[in-house]
This record gives C-alpha cells, structure tokens and sequence, in this order.
C-alpha cells in the first residue's frame, strides 16, 4: 500500500513539474492556444494531421495557407479533393491529404460540423487512429487520455530506462505513460511532454541539467539517456528502380497524368512512367512509353526515398509535334500552370533534373529554381531563373534569393548589433547541421524550412525577419 502510494506521489509530483515547466517555457505556435483562450478543435485537429512525420518547421506554412483557404471544417468539406490536394503538394504522406478531406466530410455530415469531444467518435472519423485521437480529445477538449507522440515516447522511455526494443517496448512506454498521465489539464500536460521532448530532450543531445524531470530519470542515472528508446535493428531497405517519360510539346506543354486515387501518391498528379519493380529493365523501357516519340535518356538519376523502399527513376525526355493529343489518361499542361498540379515532390525533383525548373506551391516563396547541372534541357520551358543559394562558412550563413540577401551570423552576438539580419542565432542548434565551408543550392521546399527556423529564432527575442 505504501509503495503504491508512493508511487503515485512521485507521477504527481512528475506531472506537476512538466507542467510548471510548461507554464513557463511553452512555445508559441499557430495551432495553439495562448493561455486562458479556448483550443479551436479544427486547428488542432489540422495541425495534428500535418505534424505526423512532418517537423513543426515544415508544416507552419502549409497550415497557415490551409487555415487562410478553409478557416473551419466545413468550408474544408466543401472543397473539391483535387484542390485540397493541390494545397498539400510538397509535404507527403498524401493519404493524409485524402483522410483530411474525407473526415472533414463526415464531421460535417455525422456530427453537424463540430468535432466530438469523446476519444471514441473520434477514432470513428477517417484518418484519426488512437494517437490523433487522444491528441484532439486532450488538447481540444481537455478530455483524460494517453497521447503517446514521437517525443513522449522518448521522454517516457528516458524516464523508465525501457530496455525491450519494439514492439514490446512501444507497448510497456505506453503503460507507463499512462500510468504518470495526470487527471487535471490533460491537454496542457499532452502538450508540455512534447514540447519537453522536441526541446530538451531531444534525440541526440539531451539537455538534462535543465530538465525538469531530471530528478527520478533512470536514463539520466545509467549515464546513457541518448540510447532510449531502444530501437528495432533496421533491414536493408529494398531497392526500386523504374523511368518517366518527360514529353513535350512545342511551347512547352508537359504530359501528365494523375495516379489512381488509392496507394502510394493517390490522386497526385505524376510524369508517366513505368511500374516501379526490383526487376526493371533498362533495355525495354522506351517500349512502355506513353506516345511514340524520339526519347533520349537524360544523364543521372532522380533518387527518392519512401518508408518502404528506395526508388531511382530514369529519365526520358522526347517532343512531339504540336497539336497530338495526349493519350488515355492523361493530359497536356502548360509550363505556367504546373505550379497548379498536385505535384508531390518526387515528380517536382523529375521536373527539376529533366527541365533546370523546380516548381513550387504558393508558399510565400515562388520561383523556379537553376538545375544542379547548370543545363536548361527541355524547349519552351520559360527562361530559367537563378535558384536560391545558401552560403555556409564558419561564421555565417547566407540565403541569396534572386537579388535579395540575408546573413546570420553565428558566435556571440555584436554589442552594436541594430540590425535583425545580423542578429545572432545558434544554426548549428535549430537546423542540427554542421555547415561546409562552400556554397550549396538548394530546392525551395529545404529553403523555406530554414527561413522558417530563422524566423522562429528572432521572434523569440521579439525581432523580425523579412524575406522576399
């Protein structure tokens, strides 16, 4: 009796500590409450769906544009699935983009357009499996539930030492996270965890001095908290190989198709291609062309990476003579109306290598991009445009965009320093990289994920950063 007892003032005290901590260190963002105002469940809803193996950086400005397009769940559930997919091109994982739409429909059909409270009807809802669930019942409506992300389940495994790798390990973090769970603000608690984890306890370098659970905290004790959670040994991933055929028209009409609306990349639309298969061959790939054509294999390869496997897509470009139509399947569209395809990135990086062209949503960063062999292949694309090019050296780092420049310097910050642009921000810290002393270029995609960590680091000394 006593150690049960006291075992339940320790996850008392353990719940009380994160949630001081919270009180005090918690990060701003879009989707969420300030203090005192009530969760809206659609944002957080939203946001929880886009954060799924997405980072925070990458999904503020698809949330934003979605927020700004549909403010609530019913004007979602109005929209056509062709545009909700347009608007999620870029961050992946496109079936959430379907279940998003999809259970935006049936909220507005099985419950009137408000979101349930109960952690039962919402896993009822397209897409909404039990970590999401418990996720938008905790923050949304402060409902008592186990929401277990990425990084509580670092935290809790840190805490207990959890040895056994998945999926008995998976399965004891979740018990213990239950078990320390608190029956008060649930959804603050929820949300401290992950803030604990995203920020000090972090994968590699936990910051436990200044950890509010340090005290208690088996991994810190044992000397090794960076080698919890254990994980599962990893398989070779296996290979994939295919090619797609970048036809063109004269003035620069590209052939696309969309893919069919179940599996992998459903609904997207794609550059035509072959079946993607470990036996591909090489020597017949010209014979599963779309359309007749004089094709010639373009230098490299487009590499892509999914969870299962690792793809590597050959490149044929050909042209036809204007006026063929397009076959079965698929359709012409001119170059200045791609930007409106539901390109995933896998065919924007197609596009990119076979064009010199990277063809970017309307995130607030537009334009196309230079190719990384210097080389404009393909006719009537448009004139090509210097892409953005980060410069990275010991002291600084600077984005040149077209003829704007932004510098942030790194080190202590100068005494004299006036100027946003030069404000100090510790890069080697938010973006986890080591920089090479030489210049890199980059796809839009990667640079706007750095402008947003750039602009999060002055906004938290209540500076702010223009880039244009």
């Amino acid at each position: 009796m006593c150690d049960a007892a006291s075992d339940a003032g320790r996850d008392e005290s353990r719940a009380g500590a994160v949630l001081a901590w919270y009180d005090r260190h918690r990060r701003a963002l879009p989707w969420r409450a300030a203090p005192g105002e009530t969760p809206d469940p659609y944002a957080v809803w939203l946001s929880e769906i886009m954060l799924q193996q997405t980072t925070v950086a990458a999904v503020k400005p698809y949330f934003a544009a979605f927020l700004k397009r549909w403010p609530d769940v019913a004007a979602l559930a109005r929209a056509p699935l062709e545009e909700v997919m347009r608007q999620w091109a870029g961050l992946g994982y496109y079936s959430r983009a379907r279940n998003l739409h999809a259970c935006a429909r049936a909220v507005v059909e099985r419950f009137s357009g408000r979101f349930p409270a109960e952690e039962n009807e919402l896993r009822s809802l397209p897409g909404l499996g039990p970590y999401t669930a418990a996720a938008v019942a905790a923050i949304a409506f402060d409902r008592p539930a186990v929401v277990v992300d990425g990084n509580i389940e670092r935290v809790v495994a840190r805490i207990f030492a959890v040895e056994a790798p998945p999926p008995a390990g998976k399965a004891l973090i979740r018990r213990h996270a239950a078990e320390i769970a608190p029956h008060r603000r649930s959804g603050d608690y929820s949300q401290a965890m992950m803030d604990l984890g995203a920020t000090i306890c972090t994968p590699k370098q936990p910051v436990c001095a200044i950890c509010p659970l340090c005290p208690g905290c088996a991994g810190r004790q044992g000397g090794e908290p960076a080698r919890y959670p254990v994980k599962a040994r990893k398989g070779v991933r296996p290979q994939r190989r295919g090619a797609v055929f970048f036809v063109t028209r004269p003035g620069g009409a590209v052939l696309l198709r969309t893919r069919p609306a179940k599996g992998l990349l459903g609904g997207m639309a794609e550059i035509p291609g072959t079946a993607w298969s470990a036996d591909f061959d090489e020597a017949r790939a010209t014979e599963l062309a779309p359309l007749p054509a004089r094709y010639r294999r373009l230098d490299g390869a487009v590499e892509h990476v999914f969870t299962h496997f690792a793809l590597q897509l050959s490149i044929y470009a050909g042209e036809v003579e204007a006026g063929r139509p397009a076959p079965a399947g698929c359709r012409w569209t001119a170059p200045e109306r791609l930007e409106e395809e539901a390109l995933p990135s896998l065919m924007r990086k197609v596009i990119e290598a076979a064009t010199g062209q990277v063809y970017e949503q309307n995130r607030g960063l537009r334009g196309r991009g230079a190719s990384r062999t210097g080389s404009n292949q393909g006719r009537g694309m448009g004139k090509r445009r210097a892409g953005p090019q980060i410069i990275l050296t010991e002291g600084s780092i600077r984005v040149h965009w077209r003829d704007r420049v932004l510098t942030v310097h790194k080190g202590a910050a100068p005494p004299d320093a006036e100027d946003p642009a030069d404000f100090v921000v510790d890069m080697d810290r938010i973006l986890n990289w080591d920089p090479p002393h030489e210049a890199v270029e980059v796809g839009l995609d990667e640079l706007q994920v750095i402008m947003q960590a750039i602009e999060g680091e002055f906004e938290k000394r209540g500076l702010s950063v223009a880039f244009e």
